[in-house]
């Protein structure tokens, strides 16, 4: 689950202090009364400022049902009652144990988004995907980490087509066609493991199929770029460099991050290159990449749920996740299962089929 605006806004804020931006935003420049975009009904146009003038988005809100249960005798994350979490104890370098047990997170995490994954097809609800999701990670004594993080409704993210990130699992059907991502968390043992996949629903046309197959690849690259005396900016730039020599578009609002204990640390990995992004990555070190690619502009705008995240265009938008550890020669994947499979692979084999 990529990091949120605000906390990117703070980093921003503190850059600017010092003489500059670290994300050059490519949100819309609408007014701030029209800056919170309504969900417009497929064939519908949405018109104002920063918009193309006509804009046919293919997904609207369906109903939301009630938030499901935990069991008591799962452990819970401290932001679970209140839905807001502590401040980030900044702390980007784990002890083996901690590691460890981000290992058997990560491989629950992988685990329920290969089963949810299997669900994906035409006529199914991503209220449904949700539900499946849910039940499988309170089966193996998790808890789903969205589930009440910053008042988020469900228990994992589903964003179809136009949608970039945070989409709201509810009634609306997957339709012959679309594609959907899935971003699944689990807190397991005290700690998070955070993956994501995009999935084809159907027949799928040709140019979505390349954007979800180069969005599978610019995630790879970003990882093959860690290792120890490396910098979080080549990381940005081997995706960035992926994407555009395919052109495709990359968000930039929303951000891989450091995760352990915390769902979101302080630790921030963008998937562009920016020279001012030079943290060192050392030994020990967990973070996610989870790089958001579009087939038209990355400009974006949010629903008035304050989560859903869509393409100004209405472009489509690919995901993929994968949550690791910096080791002392290279890096290791945390959210594989343990033969090593992942959904990342399963979408590989249907884009293959």
């Amino acid at each position: 689950m990529p990091s949120l605006p605000g906390t990117l806004g703070e980093m921003n804020k503190k850059k600017t202090k010092r003489g500059g931006r670290v994300t050059p935003s490519s949100r819309s420049t609408r007014p701030a009364a029209a800056a919170v975009a309504t969900r417009p009904a497929p064939g519908r146009t949405s018109i104002g400022r920063g918009l193309p003038s006509i804009v046919q988005y293919t997904v609207r809100a369906g109903t939301v049902s009630p938030r499901r249960q935990v069991p008591p005798s799962i452990i819970r994350p401290p932001y679970a009652d209140s839905g807001e979490p502590p401040p980030s104890k900044n702390r980007p370098v784990q002890s083996p144990d901690v590691v460890e047990r981000m290992r058997h997170a990560g491989a629950v995490a992988a685990e329920v988004l290969m089963l949810v994954g299997s669900e994906v097809a035409p006529g199914v609800t991503t209220d449904h995907l949700d539900r499946v999701g849910h039940q499988a990670t309170v089966e193996r004594g998790a808890y789903p980490s969205p589930l009440n993080y910053r008042q988020y409704p469900k228990s994992l993210c589903t964003s179809v087509n136009e949608v970039i990130c945070h989409g709201i699992p509810d009634s609306r059907e997957l339709v012959d066609g679309d594609i959907v991502n899935v971003d699944v968390t689990v807190y397991l043992d005290g700690v998070h493991g955070d993956t994501n996949a995009t999935f084809l629903v159907g027949d799928v046309d040709a140019e979505s199929r390349r954007l979800v197959r180069e969005t599978r690849a610019a995630m790879y690259q970003g990882i093959d770029a860690v290792k120890p005396g490396n910098h979080v900016y080549d990381i940005g730039r081997a995706i960035q460099n992926h994407a555009e020599r395919n052109r495709l578009g990359v968000v930039r609002e929303f951000i891989g991050h450091g995760i352990s204990d915390e769902f979101h640390g302080g630790l921030q990995i963008l998937h562009y290159y920016d020279r001012r992004a030079d943290t060192l990555l050392v030994p020990g070190m967990t973070f996610t990449i989870e790089p958001m690619i579009t087939l038209g502009s990355p400009a974006l705008h949010l629903w008035d749920d304050g989560w859903t995240a869509v393409t100004n265009d209405a472009s489509r938008c690919a995901q993929f996740e994968h949550t690791m550890v910096v080791t002392d020669d290279g890096v290791e994947i945390l959210t594989v299962t343990a033969d090593g499979s992942c959904a990342a692979d399963q979408v590989l084999a249907q884009l293959d089929a």
